[in-house]
């Protein structure tokens, strides 16, 4: 760990010792992605014994986690879908909010773990053999992660408003449209839009979303960052749209390149389509 190239100490050496931490307690269960970038998975199943649900919690720890900024996470699980993702996410973010600046992985797998057992303990998920048959499904899936899809931690409801501009003629950012790449019989279209508020990624995805031919798109892959002056951190999201952990690697690369310039990149999305 010594090579890990990250600015502040004492974050590195929280997330030393949070993941040694980690290892210890979940054994196989955890597992190292890539230990340069800082990028981890855990199974977590409802029960250690009988397992009827399971999950992938997908990380990765940004250089100023916990210190000042959240982990970048995706919760893999072909059952867990619309209200249920949302209420587990939402769970999540408060967990964060309640503690920031402190060490949270261990609050979130064992929250996740809540979560599943709660699901399992429902007639309602437990009965349905569709249910269990997908679950099953995703455990096979799960077992061949080799790289995660991974996206940032949304803020709760609570917290939102510290970064929306609630006017509602806020004005549609322009979109750049950059050239088509063909690689292996796939084509790439990028397309770039400087966004401020949450609110104008939703506007710039509604307008791409016009056109047929990217809604019809085998995958619609973006990522965002903008960033709040108050909470002196970064608002970040990712989409990978089926196509594994290319969301994820995109959002890196925005990291990547705010790095570089040496800088906060308050100003910045990308989206492509395949």
């Amino acid at each position: 760990m010594a090579n890990i190239n990250v600015g502040n100490a004492g974050d590195l050496q929280s997330q030393i010792e949070e993941v040694e931490a980690l290892s210890s307690i979940y054994g196989d269960e955890w597992c190292v992605i890539d230990e340069a970038a800082r990028i981890f998975c855990i199974k977590i199943t409802d029960d250690i014994d009988y397992p009827k649900l399971k999950a992938c919690l997908q990380i990765i720890l940004p250089h100023d986690y916990p210190s000042a900024a959240p982990p970048v996470y995706q919760i893999n699980a072909a059952w867990l879908r619309g209200p249920d993702r949302k209420t587990l996410s939402n769970s999540l973010e408060e967990l964060y909010v309640e503690n920031t600046g402190e060490s949270i992985l261990y609050l979130w797998v064992e929250k996740v773990r809540e979560f599943l057992l709660e699901k399992s303990q429902s007639t309602d998920t437990v009965e349905q053999p569709e249910v269990r048959k997908m679950a099953t499904e995703e455990e096979e899936v799960a077992d061949d992660v080799e790289m995660p899809d991974y996206r940032n931690l949304k803020l709760n409801k609570e917290n939102v408003h510290l970064f929306e501009n609630h006017s509602s003629d806020e004005e549609l950012p322009h979109i750049k449209l950059g050239e088509t790449i063909t690689e292996r019989r796939s084509t790439f279209q990028p397309h770039l839009a400087p966004v401020v508020t949450p609110r104008q990624v939703r506007m710039v995805l509604d307008k791409l979303f016009e056109n047929k031919k990217i809604a019809s798109a085998t995958h619609n892959i973006y990522a965002y960052r903008i960033y709040c002056e108050e909470k002196q951190s970064f608002l970040q999201d990712c989409e990978d749209d089926g196509e594994t952990a290319a969301g994820g690697r995109l959002l890196h690369l925005l990291q990547d390149e705010a790095s570089k310039a040496g800088g906060k990149n308050k100003k910045s999305k990308s989206k492509k389509t395949k």
